[in-house]
């Protein structure tokens, strides 16, 4: 089966793993957004909505942002095949909303490649950042629901999640 008919970019027609090449393609204005929640006790998040440096760790949430955002420049270096790209814009927002803390990663960049992956990986470490900060007082939270929320630009357009 032919990789266009697989939709697996990064497999070469021998079935084996390769980087895309977009060396062809043009630059376009591109943008992802992520969204993941952990779960926490409410004494938790009160803890962490006054922390300001009263955690042992630190300001925990503030900690988590950078982490993100170090996290989604990152990216190529934590996942293989990734290609490296010159990120315009990451931010990384909290909400607390039943008993959980939402993180929101929004990227932006001018490229031959979307940012779906750099957004990710900065919620996914951001929600990692929170766990190892917060262990010490809970060992039971639950980093889940990390998904693509929308991207736009590039051959595939605009997606937005339908879930």
């Amino acid at each position: 089966m032919s990789r266009e008919k697989s939709g697996f970019t990064h497999v070469n027609e021998m079935g084996q793993a390769n980087m895309v090449d977009v060396g062809d393609k043009s630059d376009t204005k591109r943008f992802a957004v992520a969204s993941g929640r952990i779960s926490l006790t409410g004494e938790l998040i009160e803890e962490i909505k006054g922390s300001g440096g009263k955690n042992p760790k630190g300001d925990v949430l503030a900690a988590a942002r950078i982490a993100g955002i170090m996290a989604a420049k990152k990216t190529p270096e934590l996942i293989p095949l990734c290609h490296t790209l010159l990120l315009d814009r990451v931010s990384i927002d909290f909400e607390i909303k039943d008993q959980a803390l939402i993180c929101t990663c929004r990227v932006s960049l001018t490229g031959k490649t979307g940012a779906e992956m750099e957004a990710l990986t900065g919620v996914s470490v951001a929600l990692l950042t929170i766990y190892d900060m917060c262990k010490a007082a809970c060992k039971g939270m639950i980093i889940s629901d990390v998904k693509l929320l929308e991207k736009d630009g590039g051959k595939s357009g605009h997606y937005t999640f339908k879930g």
